[in-house]
């Protein structure tokens, strides 16, 4: 299910008398999401990538970010799961663009220190999941943040992991000429 649709299941409704209100709150956040930039050649985010991942991320609201992915088969570990170090990858990208901001010429370029994963459930192949990022504390040039991966359908967490992000250094990488090395935001 695409970010720009909601499409709430008909047995959520039996019995829910806060339903409504939940199925309104989606839709605001989703109408109030911003597209954040792509890379040209990240393996996550890269939409040049030819063995990408291609995700579009959303900001919904200051330090949270959330994107939706099927995964294809050519990313599995056991037959049906998504191989453990893509489920990593996909924490570890989701959970720094919490410390980005929502200024994409401006943006917070941080790494990973630290990345610890806790794998939950399976997290299955050819199915749509939901990953969530939230910014946690920053202090100075190094911030915590957490990412969850859902089930898009039922909600349930299948996998989630916090990264200590370490900020780019200045002068590491020239932000004057962000869109020339590919750092754009893309169509979908």
């Amino acid at each position: 299910m695409p970010l720009d649709e909601v499409q709430p299941s008909a047995g959520n409704e039996a019995g829910d008398k806060y339903f409504w209100l939940r199925h309104v709150q989606s839709i605001i956040r989703i109408m109030s999401k911003t597209k954040q930039p792509n890379s040209r050649h990240c393996f996550i985010c890269g939409m040049e990538n030819p063995i990408g991942l291609h995700l579009h991320m959303y900001e919904v609201e200051g330090g949270v970010v959330e994107t939706q992915y099927i995964a294809p088969d050519h990313f599995q570990g056991y037959p049906g799961v998504l191989h453990g170090g893509i489920v990593a990858a996909l924490i570890d990208e989701v959970s720094s663009r919490t410390q980005m901001g929502n200024d994409p010429k401006n943006p917070r370029f941080v790494f990973t220190g630290k990345l610890e994963v806790k794998y939950r459930r399976n997290v299955p192949i050819g199915k749509m999941l939901k990953i969530v990022g939230k910014a946690g504390r920053s202090k100075r040039n190094i911030a915590e943040a957490w990412a969850g991966i859902y089930d898009a359908e039922t909600d349930e967490l299948l996998a989630e992991g916090t990264t200590m992000c370490i900020d780019v250094p200045k002068g590491q990488m020239d932000t004057s000429r962000l869109e020339e090395l590919g750092w754009k935001i893309y169509p979908e």
